[in-house]
């Protein structure tokens, strides 16, 4: 078993992770079960391909097929012409 070192960082708790134990994210989500924290990194999803990315947002958003259709573009000559 690891131990590590607790400190007070401005008005915060923190913790020095040992190297071992380090994170390849930005950010972690913070658990509590009874006397234990258990921490989980956040991973950004690294999507390359429109294939990729409807595959992501339709196991992230499953009830997206509910949401109304948009309404259609207007044509080329129906567009407003903004001066300024």
């Amino acid at each position: 078993m690891t131990t590590a070192k607790i400190f007070q960082h401005g008005g915060s708790q923190a913790v020095r992770l040992p190297k071992a134990f380090r994170f390849d994210a930005k950010e972690v989500l913070i658990e509590k079960h009874g006397q234990e924290v258990v921490l989980r990194p956040i991973g950004q999803p690294t999507l390359k391909t429109f294939k990729q990315i409807a595959k992501h947002l339709a196991e992230q958003f499953p009830d997206a097929s509910e949401f109304p259709e948009p309404p259609p573009r207007p044509k080329k000559h129906e567009r407003s012409i903004v001066e300024f």
